[in-house]
C-alpha cells in the first residue's frame, strides 16, 4: 500500500488492469457486493430481471472502483 493516499479504497492490480481492494472501506464494499450477487443468482426469479440486477451490480461496483481508486492501467509488474 506505499504511496497510496487515504482516501483511495481501492489500488491497482500489479498485473494486468483493475483493482483490488486495499482499505477497510475497500473490502467492505466488496463484501457486500458479493453478499449481493450471491443473494440475487439464487433468490430472484425472472431470470431477465436476475440478469438486469447482477449488470447494474457489476456496474456500481465499477462506478465505485473507478471514483475511490487508482488511475487504472495496464501493468506488468512493479516498476524497479
Amino acid at each position: 500500500m506505499s504511496g497510496l493516499t487515504p482516501d483511495l479504497w481501492f489500488k491497482r492490480k500489479t498485473y494486468g488492469w483493475g483493482w483490488a481492494p486495499a482499505t477497510w472501506q475497500g473490502w467492505l464494499v466488496f463484501l457486500v457486493w458479493i453478499i449481493f450477487f450471491y443473494l440475487s443468482l439464487y433468490y430472484v426469479r425472472p431470470a431477465w430481471l436476475n440478469n438486469l440486477l447482477i449488470f447494474f451490480s457489476i456496474v456500481v461496483l465499477f462506478a465505485v472502483c473507478y471514483l475511490k481508486g487508482e488511475k487504472p492501467r495496464w501493468q506488468w509488474g512493479k516498476r524497479a
